[in-house]
């Protein structure tokens, strides 16, 4: 009779233990990564250690990816050298266009815009020596 009331215990717990797996799998698909692809030119590439295009997956999170923290995704994970040259503040520096799909992210929401997947990020630097 014990021998039951164990095996009993042993598959109440089995079963809890499946759900929690379950649902463990079910906040982590919630979260999933987000591909997008970030672009610089114009000379904003050098601070990337001179490579034009990058294709990431950014990490999943709770909340939405904006444009804001992407940059601070990009200054942490892509720029090598001299972030003040891209970033001023917690936004692009003038001189710096930046373009979502191939339109210009002022008509898009700025540093707002709600980054969805396969989105094409690109940096131009308009700033040149001469």
């Amino acid at each position: 009779m014990d021998s039951n009331k164990f095996t009993s215990a042993g598959a109440a717990h089995q079963n809890t233990t499946r759900q929690s797996n379950v649902d463990l799998k079910l906040k982590l698909n919630k979260f999933k990564m987000l591909p997008v692809t970030v672009e610089f030119s114009g000379g904003a590439e050098l601070l990337c250690g001179n490579v034009k295009k990058h294709d990431v997956d950014l990490p999943g999170q709770q909340n939405k990816w904006q444009i804001r923290n992407l940059l601070v995704w990009i200054k942490d994970n892509l720029i090598q050298e001299r972030p003040e040259l891209f970033l001023l503040g917690d936004t692009v520096r003038p001189g710096i266009l930046v373009l979502i799909n191939d339109a210009d992210w002022e008509l898009m929401g700025e540093l707002d815009y709600e980054l969805q997947e396969k989105d094409r990020i690109v940096f131009i630097s308009t700033l040149h020596g001469g």
